[in-house]
């Protein structure tokens, strides 16, 4: 099936957003966080909601399926299907209105949920629900879905807070859903599709009502097929902390007349009745203090059976982190430092949270559950507890293997009473299948998400899923619960519907879809006509890739297959805020994303039917791409937008390694089609510097004259706005007595010939702190040949800086030392990829190879500094280097990346703040490039350049020497470097040593 050129045709007539029908764009939304991948027909992405409307109606008028979609974090494949998107996310995304004294707030659907609470949190309010998706998932899906989170106890679901919500109807026809009088609704017989929908619901609540409270599951926090009950009202339990009646609309009886509230039918209906303009939505005081209370449990069976009791004190939140992530975590040195709130190997833990306005009554709550409780007060400590909940499932999903954790019986809603009984049910289950699963999460509401790991590229897998799922419904159904408390029906579950309600009120869920939708055009083939669970799956046995032969070393990933496969689509690279994917800030495109970008690789390797590809079709490129697949130059348009700034490698919690994939193909594509003349120019600046500076003010004409500069930047296909660098003649000094402990210093060019008082007051530093300074012959580590895929000159190079280093310390036991963060980084984190065969050489010079600042604090410097009570009397905003944003904790556990940095400048008596903003958008050179300069300055414009432009009086200063660049040129700003201050501080007067 294919769209209508008439109606793509008449469809651009009303539009300015755009409308895409490329195998690229399909591919980008063929696939959300589930297991799941279908073509959607097309994407349009409206830039105001006449265009909105005009999508609907001409869908209904040439009979076109459509889907909404926000965010596509949806885990049951709700967000994918054959029909054409409508992607809300890009532009629609208004927050239209927030009134404080009604706590209300009235937002467009593309609006994020964490940009909502934010602007709510202004006003000392916030929306209830809090998925763990809240940083990119839209305000329109999280209705969509009736998402909840870690303290629906409080506040229910998602349907518990929707007010009203205009929208658009399956025939194009507007309507607000809303509260209106049972008795008179105001619809007319015109009005004929609202009408059916209002005379079917009244005709539910008169003939389903008894057969709904008969069967409907018995736990509060189900939320499979469509909220029927919240017609009545009724539910058969509420959540253990919710004050008044549930659902939160109260019994007809007490109004006069009678009223019920359409626009609940909306949460958890996944776009399948209507397409939602505006939602409002009510909004509940934040709490003012949190403390968390840590229990230690034998099994996790345990820990569940002791949750019917822990409720009973009024937590806001209760929590299970079982064995296998704390081990996980505790194998990552880089995570092992956050646990210091585990005492030995317990086999569960319950993390119990207390909330409200008096911080001592909340400690006294928590003591009292028991003698040995751990607890956490601090706002660091809180946050060290929740990101090892969150990272364990990061950890499993980001080991190099065949079977993934996957989501398919990871949202059963289950009476809380009976959640122990549960657990070690499917515990027997997963172990007769020979696997095994994390048991997390929501133990106070009865959902635990588990995710059992099978390899559904096997016949034994793909029957496991089927399996398991079948024997866990049975299992839910006894227990009196659901298969979808919060994370949808989509593909995943529709099909269990049946088992779970019965025939009749399946039936109710028909008459209803019927009534909104009559020919089946929203979001079809969920929900009520949903094919079997096991169909429409991203990886099967029949699933075939075939990846060229890598130039870097992808073994500890699996391969490259693997290491392309690892994104499992959750999106979190959409949210807004971070280090990840800059440009996807920028821009708001899918291609954009990490998931994007992995989405097109695994397209391009992959064949679509699993037979393996000719001899013939091999030969058709050096990147193989299967015959009607995404091809390589699709591939490189979305590359080529990628910034490389390594957010990827400690945001993405698959751990894709998007730069390292970008080097990667760079390399494989360039070997058929021709490299721009810049690469060389950059790649090879090492060289450029060396020749350059010697001849500084030549040089330096050349790079200013506006004719040379105008030739110059034509060639090279250089932003002709920017400023070209400036070279320098001065030499910088390393004192050497041959006395003291000796470092190994890696120079980089940029230090080195345009900024020497860089170099120079890392050597005074240095100098101070003790330690005689070698230099390298060697200038940099290859960065910039790596950043441009010239993998064989980078790989010539990391041989070269490993054989210099290997001259002057042949044991690797010196220090490895320098200023610029991608050079030293490259060092430490990318050199296996490209010297395998050297492995263990790289990994003893990694563990001693530090930024300035790193190495300071390991000398045991700064506890003399602080002694001496330097006073370096500027009040600081710190802009991180990208790359040391993401870089791990140390496997010493002592500050390192931004946070030795951070260290070092207070212990000179400097007041420091760490800007909290992403990429600048230079990005090395990126930022050079002539048709990258605009999205350069787009991504400098969403965080940096305003932080900046409003630290009033505090000096700025970075790390990265592209960084300062940017921020001069897009601020006016001047900026120093972190190690300039420091030696200010230290020494009393300007930073100089430096000579002709």
């Amino acid at each position: 099936m294919s769209l209508s050129p008439d109606f793509v045709s008449e469809l651009r007539k009303h539009f300015t957003g755009d409308i895409r029908t490329d195998t690229a764009t399909r591919t980008l939304y063929s696939t959300d966080a589930s297991i799941y991948q279908i073509e959607p027909l097309g994407v349009a992405i409206p830039k105001t909601q006449d265009e909105l409307i005009a999508a609907v109606e001409l869908a209904a008028k040439y009979k076109v399926p459509i889907l909404p979609r926000g965010s596509g974090s949806s885990l049951a494949g709700q967000a994918v299907g054959q029909a054409l998107i409508l992607d809300c996310s890009r532009y629609l995304d208004k927050m239209i209105a927030i009134d404080p004294e009604a706590r209300t707030a009235k937002v467009e659907p593309g609006v994020i949920l964490a940009t909502l609470n934010r602007a709510a949190a202004k006003h000392g309010l916030t929306f209830g629900p809090d998925p763990a998706s809240a940083e990119r998932a839209t305000m329109g899906g999280i209705i969509a879905n009736n998402a909840t989170g870690a303290h629906s106890i409080i506040y229910g679901m998602a349907a518990d807070h929707i007010l009203a919500s205009d929208v658009i109807l399956s025939d194009g026809s507007l309507a607000t859903l809303g509260e209106m009088p049972i008795l008179d609704t105001g619809y007319s017989e015109t009005d004929s599709r609202i009408s059916n929908i209002v005379s079917t619901v009244l005709d539910i609540r008169e003939k389903y009502a008894e057969t709904i409270k008969a069967n409907w599951p018995r736990a509060w926090r189900n939320s499979a097929g469509y909220r029927l009950n919240y017609l009545l009202p009724w539910s058969a339990s509420k959540p253990p902390q919710w004050v008044g009646a549930y659902p939160y609309n109260l019994q007809p009886s007490t109004f006069n007349p009678p009223t019920f509230n359409l626009s609940t039918l909306l949460a958890g209906s996944e776009g399948t009745l209507a397409v939602m303009r505006t939602l409002t939505v009510n909004l509940v005081p934040k709490p003012k203090h949190t403390i968390l209370g840590v229990l230690s449990y034998e099994s996790i069976v345990a820990a569940c059976e002791a949750v019917p009791a822990l409720l009973e004190r009024g937590p806001s939140a209760v929590e299970l982190i079982p064995q296998m992530l704390i081990r996980l975590a505790r194998s990552v040195p880089a995570y092992a430092s956050q646990l210091g709130f585990v005492d030995g190997d317990p086999s569960a833990l319950l993390v119990v949270e207390f909330s409200g306005d008096d911080p001592a009554l909340l400690r006294e709550k928590a003591q009292a559950l028991r003698p040995d409780i751990r607890i956490a007060e601090s706002a660091e400590a809180q946050a060290n507890i929740w990101a090892v909940r969150k990272v364990g499932l990061g950890i499993v999903d980001s080991r190099p293997a065949l079977a993934r954790p996957l989501a398919f019986i990871e949202d059963c809603a289950i009476p809380v009473e009976r959640l122990s009984e549960f657990v070690r049910e499917v515990e027997h289950i997963l172990a007769a299948h020979g696997t095994e699963a994390a048991f997390y999460a929501h133990a106070s509401a009865g959902t635990l998400h588990i995710r059992p790991i099978l390899n559904l590229k096997t016949d034994e897998g793909a029957r496991a899923l089927r399996s398991i799922a079948e024997q866990v419904l049975a299992l839910t159904l006894r227990v009196g619960g659901a298969m979808s408390s919060e994370h949808g029906d989509g593909l995943v579950r529709s099909e269990w519907l049946t088992q779970t309600y019965g025939a009749e009120i399946v039936e109710a869920f028909k008459n209803l879809k019927h009534a909104a939708d009559p020919d089946s055009l929203l979001n079809p083939k969920k929900l009520t006509d949903a094919p079997p669970m096991d169909t429409h799956l991203r990886y099967t046995p029949a699933y075939r890739a075939q990846p060229w032969k890598p130039a870097l070393d992808f073994s500890h990933q699996g391969g490259l297959a693997l290491a392309i496969e690892q994104c499992n689509g959750q999106g979190v690279c959409r949210k807004e805020g971070g280090v990840m994917c800059p440009s996807f800030q920028a821009t708001r495109e899918e291609q954009n994303s990490t998931r994007g970008r992995a989405n097109l690789l695994r397209a391009m390797i992959s064949t679509r039917d699993g037979r393996p590809l000719t001899v013939d079709e091999l030969k058709r490129s050096t990147v193989y791409s299967p015959p009607s697949a995404v091809s390589p130059s699709d591939v490189n348009t979305a590359l080529d937008l990628c910034l490389a700034c390594k957010g990827c490698t400690s945001e993405c919690p698959s751990g894709v390694d998007m730069a390292k994939l970008k080097y990667e193909f760079k390399n494989e594509y360039h070997k058929t089609h021709l490299r721009p003349l810049r690469d060389y120019l950059f790649g090879y600046f090492h060289w450029v510097a060396a020749l350059m500076a010697p001849i500084a003010p030549l040089s330096n004409f050349a790079m200013t004259n506006p004719l040379l500069k105008a030739l110059a930047a034509h060639i090279f296909s250089i932003a002709p706005q920017r400023p070209f660098p400036l070279f320098s003649r001065q030499r910088t000094q390393a004192r050497r007595t041959g006395t003291r402990p000796q470092v190994l210093y890696l120079s980089d060019p940029f230090g080195h010939s345009v900024e020497p008082q860089v170099e120079q007051a890392a050597f005074d530093v240095l100098d101070i702190a003790g330690f005689d300074v070698r230099v390298l012959p060697v200038s940099g580590a290859g960065a910039s040949l790596l950043s441009k895929g010239m993998i064989a000159p980078a790989r010539r190079h990391a041989a070269s800086v490993l054989d210099a280093l290997a001259k002057l310390d042949p044991t690797a036991s010196l220090p490895v030392v320098g200023i610029e963060p991608p050079e030293l980084y490259t060092l430490k984190n990318d050199y296996l990829a490209l010297l395998p065969e050297r492995s263990d050489e790289i990994k003893h010079r990694a563990e001693k190879t530090w930024l300035v600042e790193e190495l300071l604090i390991r000398s045991g410097a700064l506890d003399l500094w602080r002694e001496r009570k330097l006073t370096g009397g500027e009040k600081l905003k710190f802009q991180p280097h990208c790359h040391q944003r993401a870089e791990a904790p140390a496997a010493d556990g002592l500050p390192n990346g931004v946070n030795a940095t951070v260290e070092v400048l207070r212990a000179c008596g400097y007041s420091v703040d760490v800007l909290n903003t992403g990429c600048c958008g230079m990005a090395g050179t990126f930022g050079y490039d002539a048709e990258h300069y605009e999205l350069s300055m787009q991504v400098g414009a969403l965080q940096v350049f305003p932080q900046v432009k409003a630290a009033g009086d505090a000096q700025i200063t970075s790390t990265g020497a592209a960084c300062r660049m940017q921020i001069v040129q897009g601020t006016g700003i001047e900026v120093e470097h972190p190690l300039i201050l420091v030696a200010r501080a230290l020494k009393g007067l300007k930073v100089g040593r430096l000579e002709s």
